[in-house]
């Protein structure tokens, strides 16, 4: 059985996509960034984005019924390489102890305010 969810609260997203697709014990959370209930992209400091990305990931996993302790594997897009290390103390501090599967990827956005995106992947079982 396959199950799409969209967490209360949330903007409809701007593109056709699902917030999380449950299939089997997996949940597949797509591409997350910073974001408000206004569905506006923040713009402002990189430590609060990068936050803000994580809490979004988060409250899409709660929607679909799983934990940031069962994601088995993040994809971080960054929009330069000097992103990486900052992005890298916030993340260590989210995981701190056996952190998933991690690729991180600089990429050209479609939006010009968006530095990160994340996209995560849950074992639910």
């Amino acid at each position: 059985m396959i199950e799409r969810f969209h967490p209360e609260g949330f903007p409809a997203p701007a593109v056709p996509l699902s917030h999380a697709t449950r299939a089997g014990g997996f949940v597949f959370v797509s591409g997350q960034v910073a974001t408000g209930a206004d569905n506006k992209v923040y713009i402002g400091d990189f430590a609060r984005e990068v936050e803000s990305t994580l809490d979004n990931v988060e409250a899409v996993l709660a929607a679909a019924g799983a934990r940031r302790d069962q994601i088995v594997k993040i994809g971080a897009f960054l929009s330069n390489a000097t992103l990486f290390a900052p992005f890298n103390e916030i993340y260590r501090r989210r995981f701190p102890e056996a952190p998933p599967a991690r690729t991180t990827v600089v990429v050209a956005f479609g939006h010009p305010d968006v530095r990160v995106e994340v996209e995560a992947i849950a074992y639910v079982g």
